[in-house]
């Protein structure tokens, strides 16, 4: 089993999105599991602070190092070892295909959601963190890029989808998948290529990889580097 643990301001979030669809059947077979923890349990003022204004001076809020370090500590003490943690943030390097099946060989890691204006940056040091981004954008808090993280690995995982699924998928061999069709034949004129129904697996197997190759051409040529 996979698990994933996630620090984060909103475990609600987690809740329901992890219960959902494959990843939800995955959970439930016992091939993943998913547990958010709420950063702020692990204050330690009254009011349950968890950010501050930046020192130097600037716009937003930063997240304090303390209680990320303490629900980071409390889990590795929980589980006996020091686990792997991964800061969502744009200022780390790209997700991809290869990136997501790195992360399925683990047997735990831990997603760190930042918030506000990020966090201090002791945090990171102190726990060793490593940052990975979704895309060269900037997003109000780390849960989506987590959510993004813990689908595409999980389908990495055995046991979660067949292994012909994972097979033939998009950015499998640096190629976008080819076009799928199903009933009915005809729609509003358009017909499904013919040799689709011709039940020559050869055939249809040399179809779907001109179809990738022309795909991938007109909408990703930089993959064909």
């Amino acid at each position: 089993m996979m698990k994933f643990y996630i620090l984060t301001l909103f475990p609600e979030i987690f809740d329901y999105m992890t219960k959902q669809s494959i990843i939800g059947r995955a959970q439930t077979g016992g091939y993943i599991s998913v547990e958010a923890l709420n950063i702020r349990d692990y204050t330690k003022d009254k009011h349950r602070h968890v950010d501050d204004y930046p020192y130097g001076g600037g716009a937003g809020m930063v997240m304090q190092a303390e209680p990320i370090c303490e629900a980071y500590d409390a889990l590795c003490e929980r589980v006996g070892k020091r686990l792997r943690l991964i800061y969502m943030s744009p200022q780390g390097k790209v997700f991809n295909q290869k990136t997501a099946k790195e992360l399925a060989l683990s047997e735990e890691i831990v997603l760190l959601c930042g918030h506000y204006e990020g966090i201090d940056e002791r945090a990171i040091e102190i726990t060793q963190a490593e940052s990975i981004s979704v895309g060269d954008y900037v997003l109000t808090g780390g849960e989506l890029p987590a959510l993004t993280v813990i689908d595409c690995v999980s389908r990495m995982v055995p046991g979660v989808l067949s292994s012909s699924s994972t097979d033939f998928e998009t950015f499998e061999k640096d190629l976008l998948e080819y076009p799928q069709y199903t009933r009915p034949e005809v729609y509003r004129g358009l017909h499904v290529p013919e040799v689709l129904l011709s039940g020559h697996h050869k055939n249809i197997s040399e179809w779907r990889t001109r179809e990738s190759i022309k795909r991938t051409l007109k909408y990703r040529p930089d993959l064909l580097k």
